[in-house]
């Protein structure tokens, strides 16, 4: 087997493993690792202790967390599609209050980051076997599982990138004033798909060597290969 190759994908599914699964894990249980912040500036509201004012709001997978002017969080832990509400209005003509919210069909998609990261455990399970045991036909599974991984962290990113897109719109038609900017999240995902495609690349070089130089192998040329079996005699 061509551990020249299948070691470094050893190390980048590794890598990849390690920055999607705690991606996985994410706000609210690690409040750093979420995936959009929406800055409130000052906070929102006037007259108001510091406490009650938000500063900024954080979008994670499994919920959402509120941090006010003294940095203290407030989290909601709703499971995967949840609502975000940002700003309530009354109208006194009519009675009525409207609610702006970021809906569950856009945070609903970032489930996907867990089943990328079992993938990608998968598929660095198969390549540490592949490499101690030599068999080829486990190189296989590893390029097949990588290509899952590699398709499926892609997935979440672009659902990401939706997200973040979408907020960053819905936002600036509730108050031009607030900002929107991605969070690590987003980014150990990014960092991770390429670690991924890198993998995938070094194991696929690793698995055409192998087989070059496996005499189980049909060649084009020798007394053994595949067409000597047409030669004249």
């Amino acid at each position: 087997m061509s551990r020249q190759f299948f070691v470094p994908g050893i190390i980048l599914l590794f890598v990849a493993l390690v920055l999607s699964f705690l991606t996985s894990i994410s706000l609210p249980s690690i409040h750093f690792l979420d995936i959009a912040r929406i800055h409130f500036g000052n906070g929102q509201g006037q007259n108001l202790p510091k406490d009650q004012l938000i500063q900024e709001a954080r979008f994670g997978i499994w919920g959402y967390c509120y941090y006010d002017l003294n940095d203290d969080s407030t989290c909601v832990h709703t499971g995967h599609g949840y609502e975000f509400p940002l700003r309530a209005s009354f109208d006194g003509d009519t009675n009525t209050i409207t609610v702006e919210t970021i809906g569950a069909s856009w945070t609903r998609g970032l489930a996907v980051h867990p089943v990328a990261t079992v993938f990608t455990a998968i598929a660095l399970g198969l390549s540490v076997y592949s490499t101690v045991t030599g068999n080829i036909a486990a190189a296989l599974g590893v390029l097949v599982a990588s290509l899952l991984a590699a398709f499926l962290t892609l997935l979440a990113f672009i659902i990401d990138i939706a997200l973040y897109a979408y907020v960053h719109h819905k936002v600036h038609e509730v108050d031009g004033r607030w900002n929107v900017d991605t969070a690590p999240g987003f980014w150990l995902t990014f960092v991770s798909l390429l670690c991924i495609l890198f993998a995938t690349c070094t194991i696929f070089i690793g698995r055409r060597k192998a087989g070059d130089s496996s005499p189980s192998y049909p060649t084009m040329s020798g007394g053994s290969g595949i067409l000597s079996r047409f030669r004249k005699n």
